[in-house]
């Protein structure tokens, strides 16, 4: 560990002095080496899933997966962060004081960035095409899960640096997968400058409570949607749906539903129909859908339990309550909310406001599915992982959260 850590920290300047051109063609060389090494990819990633089979769900064996089409997503997604702007250098700020003192704010790569997650191969590549356009060195840590097709991943990504004459340290994966890895990572103060868990809270917890790193919480999402009792019924049942069913082992799937006790015998019946009866009758996993008291006197489903409103599933159950307006609505989600993304489904323009200014989460949606708080759907080409916190990145983390920034102060000889 300490010898890829000092590797790492040997190549945040050469890394941090690349040109935008330079950066580009080693991405397009990274994704260029993906696809061609998908066969040895794949070989790796069907040896992580059979080793998954009946140890993990399989919401999660289906997030674990890769096959042709989402490697030539990973590639895609590698090519589009090498379209976008630089953020390196940019002057953010820049005045010139009475007695000719000029001082300008630019942006600067953070230097060696590590990258604690789980069971997602593609963060493998989305977190090293990010840390390379950025101007950092990463250090990837992946869950044990992943650790054969990540490790394929890296070594495609490395053959693709070298063919641009990029150092490959530039790109690292930590092979110990023990829990001592982690640990070292957290605490690694002479050579890591940021570190960013993406996963579970269990992983996040973990990072946040022990780092003596400069840490980002990421990724925990209990997100909300609320139907107000204007809503139009349609709109908000797609929205649910999309939510809830599209890929609920993601960060931005719904757990929590909320409405309006006004409209909730008639609504819930619907709810139940498309998420339970109709999903069964289409050989669809059905939703569990766990009711409060309310809730459970309309339809039938599971009683909510003491934690099921504070409880991230990643998996096709959803957790419903009945309050009274948007006022209880609001603050539930004060009470329970992760600070991820939260929606509400509505036609009363007045609620529409108060819901956005009295929600303080990293995305609040207005009649529109909290799926969408990711990276790409941004514009950010991918994400480096999805903070819920306030400093010093909020949401979607792309290129320029993975910036700080340094004083550039010039002047004719002046003193002080």
């Amino acid at each position: 560990m300490e010898q890829m850590l000092k590797a790492a920290k040997a190549a945040k300047n050469e890394v941090a002095n690349l040109t935008t051109e330079q950066k580009n063609k080693a991405l397009i060389s990274m994704a260029d080496a993906l696809v061609a090494e998908e066969k040895n990819i794949l070989t790796a990633n069907e040896m992580d899933v059979n080793n998954a089979k009946g140890v993990v769900s399989d919401v999660m064996i289906d997030r674990l997966r890769l096959n042709h089409e989402r490697i030539l997503g990973m590639a895609k997604g590698i090519k589009e962060v090498a379209e976008l702007s630089d953020p390196v250098g940019r002057v953010l700020e820049e005045h010139t004081r009475e007695d000719g003192l000029n001082i300008k704010k630019i942006s600067v790569p953070m230097g060696v960035v590590a990258i604690i997650y789980e069971s997602r191969p593609n963060v493998t590549s989305d977190a090293a095409a990010l840390a390379l356009k950025s101007g950092n060195v990463c250090v990837l840590r992946g869950g044990k899960e992943a650790f054969n097709s990540a490790n394929a991943i890296v070594k495609a990504l490395k053959i693709g640096l070298n063919k641009a004459g990029v150092c490959e340290n530039a790109v690292n994966l930590v092979t110990d997968i023990t829990r001592e890895s982690a640990k070292a990572l957290m605490t690694a103060d002479r050579y890591v400058d940021l570190l960013i868990p993406r996963g579970g809270a269990g992983l996040i917890n973990a990072c946040v409570k022990n780092a003596t790193v400069p840490c980002i919480a990421t990724g925990t999402g209990i997100c909300h949607v609320y139907v107000e009792k204007t809503a139009d019924f349609d709109m908000a049942l797609n929205i649910i749906e999309n939510a809830k069913t599209s890929r609920p082992s993601v960060c931005n799937a719904e757990e929590v539903l909320l409405v309006d006790k006004a409209i909730a015998s008639e609504f819930l019946p619907l709810l139940k129909q498309r998420l339970v009866d109709d999903r069964a009758s289409k050989n669809l996993v059905p939703v569990e859908l766990r009711l409060d008291a309310f809730a459970a006197g309309i339809i039938k489903g599971t009683k909510a339990g003491e934690n099921d409103f504070d409880t991230e599933f990643l998996d096709y159950i959803l957790a419903v309550k009945c309050v009274d307006n948007v006022n209880e609505a609001t603050e539930h989600i004060s009470l329970h909310s992760t600070g991820h993304s939260e929606a509400v489904i509505t036609n009363d323009e007045a609620v529409k406001q108060f819901f956005v200014q009295n929600i303080d989460s990293a995305a609040v949606y207005v009649n529109t599915s909290t799926r969408f708080t990711d990276g790409g759907e941004f514009g950010l080409g991918c994400e480096m992982g999805i903070s819920t916190q306030k400093l010093h990145a909020r949401g979607p983390m792309g290129l320029r959260e993975l910036n700080t920034y340094k004083y550039v102060i010039s002047s004719n000889g002046n003193v002080r």
